[in-house]
């Protein structure tokens, strides 16, 4: 019976979170091990749109179209791999949101089983606005607990989410992998490379924007 219940107690929060501020399992773990957590919800109307456009062109080109799962991109994967453990990409936007709010890092077959069809539920029962709001406001952005990209952009360029510059979005999601490892506020010659491909693949992604204000 418990267990049932914590399986299906994402399904019954998922529609809540149209209205309420979710918090992730990551930051979770860091309150109940006394670390810093550091984070200033802010809606999507707040942060500079080259933001939510430069995440999507560079994790999820499809998120826009698809309905929580690129099966497309997974497939890709798939087949790129010799086995699950050396797999890469193929998480949509929407699979790291089910991920950071109710599931656990890695890359096992059970939590993929669970990740699945949470995020086709998340991709059902919340517009993709609210989604990459979501999103924005629950990863991991700094080295040291900063969670949300208010507080990313405050740690890495002092200024806040609304008034980054392209430039300094495509840091911000250059390190989006592993905070803890790649900067954006001291960037290396690496990140700035990847920076610079991504700033130029969301200037062809404009059409993104529309995406988002319509949904």
């Amino acid at each position: 019976m418990a267990l049932a219940i914590l399986v299906l107690l994402p399904y019954l929060l998922a529609p809540l979170y149209r209205l309420v501020d979710p918090v992730s399992t990551p930051m979770i773990a860091r309150w109940l091990l006394g670390k810093r957590v550091e984070r200033i919800v802010v809606p999507l109307g707040r942060i500079a749109p080259v933001l939510p456009r430069t995440v999507i062109a560079s994790e999820d080109a499809r998120f826009c179209s698809h309905h929580g799962v690129d099966l497309a991109e997974l497939r890709e994967a798939l087949e790129d791999a010799d086995d699950l453990s050396e797999m890469r990409g193929g998480s949509t936007i929407t699979q790291q949101v089910a991920k950071n709010l109710f599931l656990w890092p890695g890359r096992s077959l059970v939590r993929k089983a669970l990740e699945f069809p949470l995020a086709l539920w998340i991709d059902w029962v919340l517009p993709k606005r609210r989604i990459m709001e979501i999103y924005l406001n629950i990863a991991e952005w700094g080295p040291n607990g900063e969670f949300g990209i208010e507080a990313g952009a405050r740690h890495a360029f002092n200024k806040p989410a609304s008034q980054l510059t392209p430039g300094e979005a495509a840091l911000l999601t250059a390190m989006l992998p592993n905070p803890r490892r790649r900067s954006a506020k001291a960037p290396r010659p690496s990140v700035r490379r990847i920076a610079g491909i991504v700033q130029a693949r969301a200037a062809r992604h404009r059409s993104i924007d529309a995406c988002l204000r319509r949904s």
